[in-house]
């Protein structure tokens, strides 16, 4: 049973950063692609078709960014620490959301940025970025 523990989200100011960490526990990262995804704090309770891919990384390391957050998010993963990482620079209040880490199991080289294609989800952690 896969268990997900969320940290480092908050309140930050326009043009500040943060960092997420996913732990996952009851996988190892070399067999499953590892996806970040957000919802507005408005769309929270519509269900998961309503998240925005964010971020994911296949199993082998392969990494894609939305066009939103691309050059100035990056994904990252420790697969001896089964954790995850998404760095957020230059952060817009835009990118105000609950971030869910996802998994799923796949083969090399896959990972995409529909929501509908993950079946393990994290509870979510707030970032919100006003001035």
């Amino acid at each position: 049973q896969l268990r997900f523990v969320e940290s480092g989200g908050g309140s930050v100011q326009p043009g500040g950063s943060l960092t997420l960490s996913c732990v996952i526990a009851g996988i190892s990262l070399d067999d499953y692609a590892i996806g970040w995804f957000r919802v507005a704090p408005e769309k929270e309770h519509w269900g998961n078709s309503e998240r925005e891919g964010v971020s994911c990384a296949s199993r082998d390391g392969l990494v894609d960014y939305s066009a939103s957050v691309q050059g100035r998010f990056t994904f990252s993963k420790d697969n001896n620490k089964n954790t995850v990482y998404l760095q957020m620079d230059k952060l817009r209040p835009r990118d105000t959301a609950l971030y869910y880490c996802a998994a799923e199991k796949a083969p090399t080289g896959w990972c995409g940025l529909r929501p509908s294609a993950w079946g393990y989800w994290g509870q979510g952690i707030q970032v919100t970025v006003s001035s």
